[in-house]
C-alpha cells in the first residue's frame, strides 16, 4: 500500500485547489479564506441546542444496579446517625454477657441492667437501621432485591432472634453484634457518600460559579438586578474582579477573561469589542459592557452541567453487567446463608451458631463494592474530563474509545489554525525586514486574509510600518500604493510580466511554493523585483505533539482534507502524517471512515457541523473546537477548545477509566468469591470464623478499596 492514499474519486476538479504561484485571491481581493476550503464553510456558527441544564445538588447516590438506593441521602444524615448510634452502642457492648465473659469483667448490678439490649438495640434498629430498612422496601417494590435488602434481613434476623431471646426464648442475644454491625454500615456508608459526593463535586462548583446580581445598562443609568431578570438583548456591565453573568458579546472595552471552567486553562484570554463571553468567566482587568445573547439554562455553563450530569448518570455496557451481577448476588447470599444455616445445624451446632453464621453471610455478601465499582468512576472519569474541556455526551462510545486504533483529523481548522500565516520570506533587493515592511504597509489598507497574514507577520517582527498612499486594488493582479515617492506593487508572481520583469530573483521561491501548495505573493517596483512572501494554513503547534502522541499510543492518525494534493501533502509530512486523503467533499467523509474502520475502531474529529454525517458513522465522533456551543448532537465527545492534544487527553483518560472499571469489577468479584465461603464457615475448622461485626468491617473495606480505587482515576497520567 502506498505510503498515503489520494482520494479523488467523484471530485475530479475540487473546488478550492490552491493556487500554485499565484496570489491567490488577490484576484478580486474577496475569495475565501483557508477557512472557507469545500469541506468547511467556516467554524463559527456551531449552533447551540437548548439545554435544561438540572441544577439539582448531589445527594444521591448514583445509578447502583438500576435504581436509586440512597435516594435523599448525603453524608451528612449518615454522619448524624452512626456518632448517635455509636453513643448508643457502648451501654449495650458494656452489659453485653457475652463480653463481660470474654474480656473477664462484671457489669453494674442493677435490675433494668438486663433491658438496656433490648431498649437501645431497637432504638438502633429503627434509627440507625432506618435507612438500609428504607432502602429495602423501594428495592422489593422496584422488585430488584439487592445490597439494601441484604443488611435489612441480616439486621432484621439478628435483631428479632435477640428480641425473642429477651422475652424467653432459648438461646444467646445477638444486640452486640447488632449495634456493631449497624455502626459499622453507618460508617462505611458515610465514607462513601463522602467520596460519591467529592466526585460530582463538579456540578455543584461549577454551580457555584454563577453570580448572583447583574449590573444592567438602561439609558445611562446602570442597575443592579438579579441574574434571573435578565433578558437576551439586555446590555450589562461587568467590572474587573467580577464574574460574566450570562453569555454574551462584548459591545465596548477591552479586557482579559479567565475562562478556566470551560476550557481547564488558566491563562488569561484577551477579549475586546465583538468577542463571544460566557458566563461565570472572571473579569482579570477592564470594565466591558456585554449584550446579553444567552441567559439561564440557555447559557454555556448550564448545558455543561446538564452533559457532566448526563455522563455521570448514564449506564454503560460494564454498569449493566455489574448490575446483573451484583441483583444474583442477593440470591446467592440468601441461599449460601440459608444453607450454612442449615448444615451447622445439622452438624449439631446451637441454634444461636449457626444463626451468628447466616447473619454474617447475608451482611459479607453485600453487593456493594460490585454497585459501586462502575458508578465511581464514571463519575470522577466524567468529571476530570469536563475540567479539561473535554465533554462526555455517549457513554458507550467513550467506553468504546479505549480501543480506537484510528484518529481520522479533519484538516482546516483542527490540525491548522484555519488562517493564513506567512510561512517563508525570500527578500531579493531589499532585506526581509524591509520586505516585509513594505508588502504590510500596502496590505494593511485590505480586509482580505492573505493581507491580516502579512500586517501580522510584520507586526510580530515589530517592523516598523511606513505610509502608505494610494492604495488601491487590482482586480486578478493585487494591490499597489505609493511608499516614499515611489510605487510598491504586491500581487500574483504573473503580474510581474506586465512590467517587463523576470522571477529570477525568487525562482526558488516560486518552485518550492508550487511544491508545497502555498500561496506566493510577489513584491516588486517598476524596474526590479524585491522579494515574495509565501503563504499557507498554519499547522497548530499542539498538532505536531498531538500526532506524535497517537503514535506512541498505536493509534495511526489519519489526515482528510478538500485541499489539493499538493496542499495535503505538504501539512501530512509537517505532521509526520502518513497516510491522508485529499481532494476529498464533505459528503464523502463518512465514506472514508467506513473504510478506515477495515483497520479498527475509528474516531472522527471535526467541527461538528459540516462533519456531522462522519461523526455518527465513526466509532468515536469527537467535535473539536465548540466553545460556547458545546450541544452538538452528531459528536459523542465535545472538545471546547481547538487543540489537537485534547484528543489525545480523551484517550487516555478512556483508557485509564477502562483499567479502573477492570480493577474494580475483579476486586469486588473476587472478594465475594473469597469472603462468602468464608462467612459460610468453611474455614471454622482451621479456628476461623467471622461473626456478623468482622463481617460488616470486611464488607465496608472492599467498598472503601473500590472507593478509593476510583478516586486514583484524578491522579491518572493524562499529559
Amino acid at each position: 500500500m502506498k505510503d498515503h492514499q489520494h482520494d479523488d474519486a467523484a471530485h475530479k476538479e475540487h473546488a478550492h485547489a490552491q493556487p500554485t504561484g499565484e496570489h491567490a485571491g488577490h484576484k478580486d481581493h474577496d475569495a475565501a479564506a483557508p477557512a472557507d476550503h469545500a469541506d468547511h464553510t467556516g467554524h463559527e456558527g456551531h449552533e447551540g441546542h437548548g439545554a435544561q441544564a438540572d441544577h439539582a445538588g448531589h445527594g444521591e447516590h448514583g445509578d447502583h444496579g438500576g435504581h436509586d438506593k440512597h435516594a435523599g441521602h448525603d453524608p451528612e444524615m449518615f454522619r448524624r446517625r452512626f456518632w448517635l448510634s455509636l453513643v448508643l452502642t457502648v451501654p449495650i457492648l458494656y452489659f453485653s454477657p457475652q463480653l463481660q465473659a470474654w474480656l473477664g469483667y462484671t457489669a453494674w448490678d442493677v435490675a433494668w441492667g438486663r433491658w438496656v439490649g433490648p431498649v437501645l438495640g431497637s432504638i438502633l434498629y429503627f434509627y440507625g437501621g432506618g435507612p438500609f430498612l428504607e432502602g429495602a422496601v423501594r428495592e422489593l417494590r422496584h422488585r430488584v432485591p439487592g445490597m439494601m435488602s441484604l443488611i435489612a434481613l441480616a439486621i432484621s434476623v439478628a435483631y428479632a432472634y435477640s428480641l425473642a431471646v429477651s422475652f424467653g426464648f432459648p438461646g444467646k442475644p445477638f444486640y452486640w453484634e447488632l449495634a456493631t454491625l449497624i455502626d459499622v454500615m453507618l460508617l462505611g456508608h458515610w465514607i462513601e457518600m463522602k467520596s460519591v459526593q467529592q466526585a460530582q463535586g463538579a456540578l455543584e462548583a461549577l454551580a457555584k460559579l454563577m453570580p448572583t446580581t447583574a449590573h444592567r445598562v438602561v439609558g445611562k443609568k446602570v442597575e443592579d438586578v438579579p441574574v434571573g431578570e435578565l433578558r437576551e438583548g439586555d446590555v450589562i456591565m461587568v467590572l474587573p474582579g467580577e464574574q460574566v453573568p450570562a453569555d454574551g458579546v462584548i459591545v465596548s472595552g477591552r479586557t482579559t477573561l479567565n475562562e478556566a471552567f470551560l476550557t481547564g486553562e488558566s491563562k488569561p484570554v484577551e477579549k475586546q469589542a465583538g468577542d463571544e463571553v460566557v458566563a461565570a468567566a472572571i473579569n482579570n482587568d477592564g470594565v466591558i459592557q456585554v449584550k446579553v445573547t444567552r441567559t439561564g439554562e440557555a447559557t454555556t455553563l448550564s448545558q455543561i452541567m446538564r452533559l457532566v450530569k448526563e455522563a455521570q448518570q448514564a449506564r454503560s455496557r460494564f454498569q449493566a453487567l455489574a448490575d446483573r451481577a451484583a441483583s444474583w448476588l442477593f440470591y446467592v447470599a440468601v441461599v449460601v446463608g440459608g444453607g450454612a444455616f442449615g448444615v451447622w445445624l445439622a452438624l449439631g451446632q446451637p441454634f444461636d451458631f449457626a444463626l451468628g453464621v447466616a447473619v454474617t453471610t447475608l451482611v459479607i455478601a453485600c453487593p456493594h463494592a460490585l454497585g459501586l465499582a462502575i458508578p465511581l468512576v464514571n463519575v470522577n472519569a466524567t468529571a476530570l474530563a469536563a475540567k479539561n474541556g473535554v465533554l462526555v455526551r455517549n457513554r458507550e462510545a467513550f467506553e468504546r474509545a479505549r480501543d480506537i486504533r484510528v484518529v481520522a483529523f479533519d484538516k482546516t481548522g483542527t490540525l491548522t489554525e484555519g488562517r493564513f500565516a506567512v510561512s517563508r520570506v525570500a527578500a531579493a533587493a531589499v532585506t526581509e525586514d524591509e520586505l516585509l515592511a513594505l508588502a504590510a504597509a500596502i496590505e494593511r489598507q485590505s480586509s482580505h486574509p492573505l493581507a491580516d497574514a502579512i500586517v501580522e507577520a510584520a507586526e510580530g517582527r515589530g517592523v516598523q510600518l511606513p505610509a502608505a498612499d494610494e492604495v488601491q486594488a487590482v482586480p486578478g493582479q493585487g494591490v499597489v500604493g505609493t511608499i516614499d515617492g515611489r510605487k510598491v506593487y504586491v500581487g500574483r508572481p504573473e503580474w510581474t510580466g506586465e512590467f517587463g520583469l523576470e522571477l529570477d530573483p525568487v525562482r526558488a521561491a516560486v518552485a518550492t511554493a508550487e511544491e508545497r501548495g502555498e500561496s506566493l505573493i510577489v513584491v516588486f517596483e517598476e524596474g526590479r523585483v524585491l522579494g515574495a512572501l509565501a503563504l499557507a494554513d498554519r499547522v497548530r503547534d499542539s498538532a505536531r505533539t498531538a500526532v506524535a502522541r497517537l503514535q506512541e499510543m498505536g493509534v495511526e492518525p489519519v489526515m482528510i482534507t478538500g485541499d489539493a494534493e499538493a496542499v495535503a501533502q505538504a501539512v501530512a509530512g509537517d505532521l509526520g502524517i502518513r497516510r491522508y486523503y485529499a481532494r476529498v467533499m464533505p459528503q464523502d467523509k463518512a465514506r472514508i471512515v467506513r473504510e478506515l474502520k477495515q483497520m479498527g475502531h475509528v474516531a472522527f474529529v471535526g467541527d461538528g457541523i459540516n462533519d456531522a454525517p462522519a461523526l455518527v458513522e465513526a466509532d468515536l465522533g469527537v467535535a473539536i473546537g465548540a466553545g460556547t456551543n458545546v450541544a452538538i448532537e452528531s459528536a459523542d465527545l465535545v472538545l471546547v477548545e481547538n487543540d489537537p492534544l485534547d484528543v489525545v487527553l480523551a484517550l487516555k483518560l478512556a483508557r485509564a477509566t477502562y483499567r479502573k472499571m477492570v480493577e474494580n469489577l475483579v476486586w469486588a468479584t473476587g472478594y465475594n468469591v473469597v469472603a462468602i465461603p468464608l462467612a459460610a464457615g468453611v474455614a471454622y475448622g482451621w479456628g476461623l470464623l467471622l461473626n456478623p461485626a468482622v463481617g460488616a468491617i470486611f464488607m465496608s473495606l472492599s467498598t472503601v478499596v473500590v472507593s478509593l480505587n476510583a478516586i486514583a482515576l484524578r491522579r491518572a497520567k493524562l499529559a
